[in-house]
């Protein structure tokens, strides 16, 4: 249903942009806001309803229909051969990194294996200055 729906909304969206696109223009654009005194100018004036102005209003509803329905319907289907294989080849167990001992694994009544202490290992000092010398008198 998800990918019908989608399909039907690829070709409402392609549909609607030719209509747009075979539309004669209003002329002026925004050269009309330059300073005439009538809204006639500015807000293009009333037109003939044609019926590419027709078609153009509904396949813009069809389209605003369409993505509120894509919105609600669950995306169907499971996962893709590729994220399975991934999810079977992702190790089970915590990456080791060197000079750490690795995790226990757990025991086959316990549902997670238990969390060792984090080891602490003392921090290195810093060397000591040199003897300062005596400032001279």
């Amino acid at each position: 249903m998800f990918y019908f729906l989608l399909v039907v909304l690829i070709l409402d969206a392609l549909l609607l942009s030719v209509v747009v696109l075979l539309q004669a223009g209003q002329g002026g654009g925004l050269a009309s806001l330059g300073g005439s005194g009538t809204t006639d100018t500015v807000l293009g004036g009333r037109q003939a309803v044609t019926i590419l102005t027709k078609a153009t209003w509904w396949c813009g509803g069809i389209f605003l229909a369409l993505s509120l329905m894509l919105s609600f319907v669950p995306r169907g289907g499971s996962a893709s051969a590729l994220q399975e294989k991934l999810r079977s080849a992702t190790p089970g167990t915590l990456p080791t990194f060197p000079g750490t001992k690795p995790a226990p694994s757990a025991p086959a009544g316990s549902p997670t294996a238990p969390q060792p202490a984090a080891q602490q290992t003392p921090a290195p000092q810093p060397a000591t200055p040199p003897p300062a010398s005596q400032p001279k008198q």
